[in-house]
């Protein structure tokens, strides 16, 4: 979808111009598979939630994701598990509004696809038709495969997740990294198999061992996007809280590229002072009488 209309931008901080582009597709995204072992230029993927992340984000990335991870950052939640489809389609409207280049991918919230392949595509035909976006994400390996494929077939681009599947968190028992044991490893690299055949056209891998993500990428026709994997998948996503030092605690495999969260502190710290000692507002910031 290409942007080909002007935004009046005095009217809202929220909307401003786009640059003229057209925007990635999910074909484009497949046909970015690199060879498994670090040739061509990595996916870049990022969570996004908002309208003015989203424009932030948009120009660096080529796939964001509405992520349900949402749950936590931005609701404070104990776990992905209590997010809605409206949650979701809330926040995955704003994040398109938001974005003219890169591919946004909605995560299908836990409870909304897992029953049946009938009712996969009722929750993500409705996301895709409130959001705007490209293509839904869903959980889940072999098991998963019937409906990726149920999907895949009918339209409606699937991006696959195994390893680590925070919906799954209570069968799981915690977030750890999975894959230690060898049957695991088997049963991880078999579900990446078994979603990519059934149509997925990328599949993210979390918290795994090395070897898994590197043996799932070579043996793969989609592209895999790593998050606690490996710098040799296809890509690579965050949370965008967590790699910009939003938060104190993250997980082992964020970097985090800035300290937001310090920074505004400061900014905040420094307002509070200039306005209990009524240095702010100052002259540049009040309206005087017109002569």
């Amino acid at each position: 979808m290409s942007t080909t209309f002007t935004i009046d931008t005095a009217t809202s901080r929220a909307n401003p111009t786009p640059a003229p582009m057209k925007r990635l597709t999910v074909p484009a995204i497949r046909a970015r598979k690199a060879d498994g072992q670090g040739g061509g230029e990595p996916l870049v993927m990022l969570t996004a939630y908002t309208v003015r992340t989203a424009q932030l984000l948009d120009p660096h990335c080529d796939m964001l994701l509405v992520g349900d991870s949402l749950g936590q950052v931005i609701y404070g939640l104990p776990s992905t598990i209590p997010v809605t489809l409206e949650m979701m389609a809330a926040h995955g409207a704003a994040v398109v509004r938001g974005s003219y280049h890169s591919v946004v991918v909605i995560d299908m919230p836990f409870g909304s696809y897992e029953a049946s392949p009938e009712k996969a595509f009722e929750s993500a035909a409705w996301l895709l038709k409130q959001t705007g976006a490209a293509a839904v994400k869903l959980e889940g390996g072999t098991a998963m495969a019937p409906t990726v494929a149920f999907l895949s077939e009918r339209g409606i681009p699937v991006m696959g997740h195994v390893g680590l599947t925070p919906q799954a968190v209570n069968a799981l028992g915690g977030y750890g990294a999975r894959g230690r044991s060898a049957a695991e490893a088997a049963k991880i690299v078999a579900d990446a198999k078994a979603v990519a055949e059934a149509g997925a056209f990328a599949v993210v891998i979390e918290g795994v061992v090395e070897p898994i993500a590197i043996q799932i990428t070579r043996s793969i026709a989609c592209p895999t996007i790593g998050i606690g994997a490996s710098a040799q998948c296809d890509g690579q996503v965050l949370v965008t809280e967590d790699m910009l030092g939003m938060f104190e605690r993250t997980a082992r495999f964020v970097k985090k590229f800035d300290d937001l969260s310090g920074r505004i502190s400061a900014a905040v710290d420094q307002y509070a002072t200039d306005v209990r000692s009524r240095a702010f507002p100052g002259v540049e910031q009040i309206y005087a009488p017109k002569d």
